[in-house]
């Protein structure tokens, strides 16, 4: 479901301070979201994990957002006279009250679980069910001991703007160019330094495990199995003192709610709130990911490297649309592609390879099958998994997981094992195989190669050889032997059909093996 844009932020008067808010949907009951250590309303919006949650959220219900006292939109507060847990949740009252919501389900994520779990067993009459993810109701025993809440202040204090906790929160993150960045924003447009070492000093006094017998809401947790920041023993605890608690732990490493499967963590909750399953998802996609890694391991130089760059690029979105697929998303040197089945792929990685044999660059290819959005870039755990896939493999390397080899099954490719490897957001090792040597992944009826003499060659075509085997572009060589580009591309044909060779690659090896280590 689309958000209407934009959406319209009021401000609700808590004593005197100010909270803003903004309510989303037109569902049948309201849903207040209770955010967590930090929060900006207006960026939300901006990251696509965040953005999907609360549009899903908003699909079944009224959603009701607010930034905490101290955070984002929200007035800010003395950092030496801190609120109590007590007034920090009588603005959610303050901002139902302006909302016009005389009773709701209150969704309490990561620090905002206590305050949900206390506006729950302070109000009951305006407390419709609590979904309380990734909580927690001692601070100290399940989130940071106060020697790593210290540290972690004393790196915020210095670094806080830049994006430095993120490895806090999630690092399977890390990277993830476009993530990081955007982290970077939310933590400055959030909380200003002195103001997240407050909250943060402010969330290390959090203690409700003595009101949680007091709960008779119809209550739903979630937590991830790995969380990197709040133990999952926090949500077991709860669930072992919350009257009639429910559990669901789901998997995943990193702790922002709306990172990771965001899609399950709304199924959930709207499950437990309607009664009903989660429409299907008619929008997304099986589909196989290449992650394709460039990188220039000569030392060429800017000004070399940025022309064979170029120049690679240009082949990628010639070679992927000649293999059936499609350009998914580029971050610098990192290309995506996607294909409608895992023998593409890896036949794509294949040519890939050797194009960037050809232009003088290394690659390293990651492939995996997984759903994705049928629009847009592909993200969520299925493209997670491919970059970190592609960021194990070495140079020439086209890495797959198991899946990819199981359903590429008849088509002529040939893998190896090459073991299992602990991936973030997967509970279990994963299986990985490589795909093995070119010979197999190029078409049967490719003619053997003839050993031919140099002599067959012009005396130019041995210059032009003799500057494919030196790692220079056709650019290079035209500039310097003084032709066209045009020409010396004719040439290199010329060269390739003479000697039947199959590439740039197997034309450079020809010249350094009539070469010699010693010269001709």
């Amino acid at each position: 479901m689309a958000v209407p844009r934009p959406i319209a932020t009021r401000y609700a008067r808590s004593g005197d301070v100010r909270i803003a808010y903004q309510v989303v949907g037109q569902g049948s009951f309201d849903l207040v979201f209770v955010p967590g250590f930090i929060s900006n309303l207006d960026l939300h919006w901006e990251d696509e994990g965040y953005s999907r949650l609360l549009s899903r959220l908003s699909a079944f219900s009224r959603l009701i957002l607010f930034d905490k006292r101290g955070t984002g939109l929200s007035d800010r507060v003395d950092t030496h006279a801190l609120p109590s847990l007590e007034t920090r949740m009588d603005d959610v009252r303050v901002v139902m009250d302006a909302a016009g919501s005389s009773r709701a389900a209150i969704l309490g994520a990561s620090e905002g679980a206590p305050m949900a779990i206390l506006f729950a067993a302070t109000y009951p009459e305006r407390t419709r069910s609590l979904v309380l993810y990734g909580g927690y109701a001692h601070f100290h025993k399940w989130v940071m001991s106060p020697e790593r809440l210290d540290a972690f202040i004393a790196d915020a204090e210095t670094s806080w703007g830049t994006g430095a906790t993120l490895q806090n929160f999630a690092p399977g993150r890390l990277d993830d160019t476009r993530f990081a960045t955007w982290w970077g924003r939310f933590e400055r447009l959030s909380a200003s330094p002195t103001a997240a070492a407050a909250l943060a000093r402010m969330n290390a006094e959090i203690d409700v495990r003595g009101v949680l017998a007091s709960i008779r809401a119809p209550t739903l947790l979630i937590h991830r199995r790995n969380d990197a920041r709040v133990n999952p023993d926090a949500s077991r605890y709860l669930a072992q003192k919350i009257p009639g608690a429910r559990l669901v732990e789901v998997t995943g490493r990193d702790h922002p709610i709306w990172t990771g499967d965001v899609n399950r963590v709304a199924d959930l909750v709207e499950e437990f709130l309607t009664g009903t399953h989660a429409a299907p998802e008619t929008e997304r996609v099986l589909a196989a990911l290449l992650v394709t890694r460039i990188s220039d391991t000569a030392r060429l130089g800017d000004r070399m490297w940025s022309e064979r760059s170029e120049r690679f690029h240009e082949t990628w979105r010639l070679i992927v649309g000649r293999h059936g697929g499609r350009i998914a998303d580029q971050h610098g040197e990192t290309l995506v592609s996607r294909f409608d089945g895992p023998a593409r792929a890896v036949r794509c990685a294949s040519a890939l390879r050797e194009a960037a044999q050809d232009i003088g660059i290394a690659s390293a290819h990651g492939v995996h099958v997984g759903e994705v959005e049928m629009r847009g870039p592909p993200t969520g755990l299925a493209m997670r998994v491919a970059v970190q896939i592609a960021d194990r493999a070495e140079r020439g390397d086209i890495l797959a997981s198991r899946l990819v080899a199981d359903l590429a099954a008849g088509s002529g490719l040939h893998f190896t094992d090459v073991g299992k490897v602990m991936f973030d957001d997967l509970d279990e090792p994963l299986a990985l195989v490589q795909a093995t040597s070119e010979q197999h992944l190029e078409p049967a009826c490719r003619s053997r190669v003839i050993a031919v003499e140099p002599s067959a060659l012009t005396a130019r075509e041995n210059e032009v050889v003799a500057l494919i085997a030196d790692g220079k572009s056709n650019a290079a060589i035209a500039a310097e032997l003084s032709l066209s580009e045009h020409t010396v591309k004719r040439h290199v044909a010329n060269i390739l059909l003479k000697l039947d060779l199959p590439s740039r690659a197997a034309a450079a090896a020809f010249a350094a093996r009539q070469t010699g280590p010693d010269g001709p």
